[in-house]
């Protein structure tokens, strides 16, 4: 596995000091803009805040109660807007997807660039949409939450010290690769 993907993982315990420049936001942003999309369809829309401006107390206004205690300490936060069409089914289910593929290669990029991403799905989407005018036809889908790990883990607050130092862990392989009829692992 590639060592940017073994070392991506979802930190809470941010640098509150640390600030992202221009070049390094615009790079993430560019990562996600180039991600695959279906049938060239390109969905996927940003509204971005850095720490300190207006744009990133409204997205941190609209985040709920447990991502407010870590992520205002993230250099920058990113809403994701995809389509919002339910009645074509494609557009609503690819747009989903294209999202998705987009939020994973801004979260590789910002690996690589020194950062640490957390994608977020815990924040008041309908109030996301109402506070940046986002378009009917778009809908808020994620939040990135893009800041420096802090080098002091005792400078942050212990609760989220603790959620940090938890192994980060997923199923098996076997468990969840198959090949010939569901169950029987992939080899």
């Amino acid at each position: 596995m590639h060592p940017l993907i073994a070392e991506r993982w979802s930190a809470r315990g941010y640098d509150p000091t640390a600030v992202i420049d221009d070049d390094d936001l615009t790079a993430i942003l560019e990562a996600g803009r180039w991600a695959p999309t279906w049938g060239g369809l390109a969905p996927v829309r940003f509204v971005v805040g850095r720490r300190g401006d207006e744009t990133f107390e409204a997205l941190t206004a609209v985040m709920k109660r447990g991502n407010r205690t870590w992520a205002p300490a993230a250099a920058a936060l990113i809403l994701v807007c995809t389509t919002n069409e339910p009645d074509d089914v494609m557009k609503h289910e690819y747009g989903a997807l294209d999202a998705g593929l987009a939020l994973s290669q801004m979260i590789v990029q910002s690996v690589a660039l020194g950062f640490n991403g957390h994608p977020m799905a815990g924040f008041d989407k309908t109030a996301a949409a109402e506070t940046f005018g986002v378009p009917a036809h778009l809908r808020p889908i994620a939040m990135l939450a893009v800041g420096r790990v802090a080098d002091d883990p005792t400078s942050v607050p212990a609760e989220i010290r603790e959620r940090d130092a938890v192994p980060r862990t997923r199923l098996p392989l076997d468990h969840i690769a198959f090949a010939g009829q569901w169950g029987r692992p992939f080899e």
